[in-house]
């Protein structure tokens, strides 16, 4: 349970915040936690206009016309500069902590992120267009870990790239700078969640008809640098096609690909350091059924060596989700995730289960301790919308070793707690979290979020096994945009 000096301690400072932000909270959440910010960051909504007063105005009264209110000037660049330029940026400041880093009793922190982009697109024509942004990304008050990527980036150029060919034609390309997504990001992903993101220095051709669409691209990840300018390259190197079709199942969208990885200076089973190639072929796919439910299943594969290794590995997603009818938009949602350990740790087979470059927060717990490595994962939650603009995301998530002489790894691939010879108990732990958000003006939109972990046996016997909580707050300002 959450102690009156350590997680609830933490969030009552947090709740000052979510107060000021006009964020209105549960009761529970008031006595815990604040409610904090929605977990990745997405389109700020649009709010409904105000209605024009109506009916007749009394002779002695001043007429009462309710003005719906002005967009700021900055905010109407757009409507001032030529068709073929346009201007957006955002500003995103997140406050958030946590209790027990590491499982640690007492390694508490409490900081701010700021991170702005402002992002310009050109279009000379329908089949040719540029676009560039750039970020600048800071960290403030942080005293426990690192202060570096990806907490902080000063300016730099985050993607810039060319599209040659419209949405909508056959055959396009798109090359520079740039941000890759495919189905749920839970491989690869632009990180938006956190301060820095990711980037690729990639070249990236599309092919088009009715009946599908394919990706292919080749690509190296940008390393954000905190004193010199971003680069790709140090022998990183990522390919693949990632392939959308939805004639081959009733009412759902197939989605099969395969990704090649190569890098280098990785250490295999017995510490020879040797260069990775790697194949990852996998399949996802999303659909709806009767009754108000709905799918979604991906199923991945690895194969491939590291220097003396050979790779064997596998993972899978499975998610059933139903919609309750009701004004308050209720849905239920039961998961299951599976990522494959190493069995044998001096074999030269490696089985754990690589999550190459995903956006994994939330994906298996909103505190982001747990990764998809190495892992039974089971989710259930819900999620309401008690009125407009305001939707309230709760769920519970149990963790399980896969292999118990394997680590369980955060989703930054770093290994939480590991036993070599063998864990006791396989059970990892348990977390209970809840996220709000809310859309305050068309450009305004303001979230907020609370997790917290109970240790099971496993956390408890490789580390020192405290509980760990993280709340924030988080606001998001778009501007240089039309209304």
């Amino acid at each position: 349970m959450l102690s009156k000096t350590g997680s609830s301690a933490r969030a009552r400072r947090l709740w000052p915040a979510a107060v000021l932000l006009g964020l209105p909270l549960s009761a529970a959440a008031q006595q815990a936690a604040p409610a904090s910010a929605q977990a990745q960051l997405q389109p700020v909504a649009t709010a409904p206009a105000p209605a024009a007063s109506q009916g007749p105005v009394p002779a002695a009264a001043p007429p009462q016309v309710q003005v719906p209110p002005k967009v700021p000037v900055f905010n109407r660049a757009n409507q001032k500069l030529p068709a073929w330029l346009r201007v957006r940026g955002e500003f995103r400041e997140r406050f958030e902590g946590f209790d027990n880093l590491g499982f640690t009793e007492g390694r508490d922190d409490e900081y701010a992120l700021t991170r702005v982009r402002v992002n310009a697109t050109i279009t000379p024509s329908q089949s040719l267009s540029f676009q560039v942004n750039v970020q600048d990304a800071r960290v403030a008050g942080k005293t426990v870990g690192p202060t570096t990527a990806p907490f902080r980036g000063p300016f730099d150029l985050r993607v810039g790239f060319a599209d040659v060919g419209s949405a909508k034609a056959p055959v396009a390309a798109r090359l520079g700078r740039q941000e890759l997504s495919f189905g749920e990001q839970r491989l690869i992903g632009p990180l938006p969640w956190v301060n820095t993101g990711r980037s690729w220095d990639a070249a990236r051709g599309i092919l088009r008809s009715k009946a599908f669409q394919v990706d292919m691209f080749v690509a190296s990840l940008v390393r954000s640098l905190p004193d010199e300018f971003d680069k790709s390259g140090n022998g990183n190197r990522l390919g693949g096609a990632y392939a959308t079709t939805t004639k081959l199942i009733p009412k759902a969208t197939v989605e099969p690909y395969v990704f090649f990885r190569r890098d280098v200076n990785l250490r295999s089973e017995l510490g020879a350091t040797g260069t990775i190639n790697q194949a990852t072929i996998g399949a996802r796919t999303v659909g709806r059924l009767p009754l108000g439910l709905d799918y979604g299943v991906e199923m991945v594969m690895q194969r491939g060596s590291l220097a003396d290794d050979s790779i064997s590995a596998w993972a899978g997603h499975w998610q059933m989700r139903e919609t309750l009818p009701g004004r308050a938009a209720v849905r239920l949602i039961g998961e299951y995730n599976f990522a494959s350990g190493d069995k044998d740790p001096a074999d030269n087979v490696r089985g754990t289960f690589d999550q190459l470059y995903p956006t994994p927060h939330d994906k298996t717990g909103l505190a982001d301790q747990i990764g998809w490595k190495n892992v039974h994962h089971a989710r259930a939650g819900f999620e309401v919308t008690p009125f407009r603009g305001f939707p309230i995301t709760s769920s519970y998530h149990s963790w399980w070793l896969a292999e118990d002489k394997d680590a369980i790894y955060n989703v930054g691939n770093a290994v939480v707690g590991r036993v070599i010879t063998g864990a006791a108990d396989r059970h990892v732990g348990q977390e209970l979290d809840v996220q709000v958000s809310r859309a305050l003006t068309p450009q305004l939109q303001v979230g907020a979020g609370y997790a917290h972990i109970f240790p099971g046996p496993f956390l408890k016997e490789t580390t020192p096994g405290a509980s760990y909580s993280h709340p924030y707050v988080m606001l998001t300002y778009v501007f240089l945009a039309e209304k």
